[in-house]
């Protein structure tokens, strides 16, 4: 990234630490910044294991001044598509003003000795901005027990576009103070784009 603020090199470094294949990531991450101020940035880099198989993927958020930009990375193994292994970078960028929603969930040991600003043991960060949408739905009834009548389906649709959960046991408590920071900064920047309305 050839900015030169010290969130811009700030988010380079952040890339460079997360050791995941920092050269791919930092390009998807500055072609779709581009050239705005980077305001606010978070770097999560998640190891799963699936059947006998240890798969890794990172996870960068930007906030700018105008637009919310998510860069996700997955590596894969060889496969019938592929005879050698590879990783799948996208980005997506959000105006803020397309934000709908910013749920930030805490899980705190011991609530009832919690002192202000402790923090928690883990946090998981929802942003909806309408892209996906999870219906539930379950059958409608009308309350009366000898009804057989067919009173259609009843449900919600939640936005869940992304979903981040970090702990202090699996990455460490500057993690989840980085991810507190930056909830809170994407919180403000979409207050203050749906007050300017």
């Amino acid at each position: 990234m050839a900015k030169t603020g010290t969130t811009t090199q700030g988010l380079r470094a952040a890339i460079e630490r997360s050791g995941y294949y920092p050269a791919l990531v930092a390009e998807a991450v500055q072609a779709a910044v581009g050239g705005e101020p980077v305001v606010s940035y978070l770097v999560h880099q998640e190891t799963t294991f699936d059947a006998n198989e240890v798969r890794r993927h990172v996870t960068v958020l930007v906030l700018t001044g105008t637009r919310f930009i998510v860069s996700h990375t997955d590596e894969q193994a060889a496969d019938a598509t592929s005879p050698s292994p590879y990783a799948t970078t996208s980005t997506e960028s959000v105006k803020l003003g397309r934000i709908s929603s910013v749920v930030l969930s805490r899980v705190v040991a011991n609530p009832e000795s919690y002192t202000p600003g402790q923090l928690p043991r883990e946090v998981v960060l929802t942003i909806g901005w309408g892209a996906v949408a999870r219906l539930d739905l379950e059958p409608a009834s009308c309350g009366d027990p000898n009804c057989e009548a067919d009173h259609g389906y009843t449900g919600s649709s939640t936005a869940d576009d992304l979903s981040l959960r970090v702990s202090e046991a699996g990455d460490g408590p500057d993690s989840v103070r980085e991810t507190l920071t930056f909830a809170q900064a994407l919180s403000e920047a979409t207050a203050a784009t749906t007050s300017a309305r």
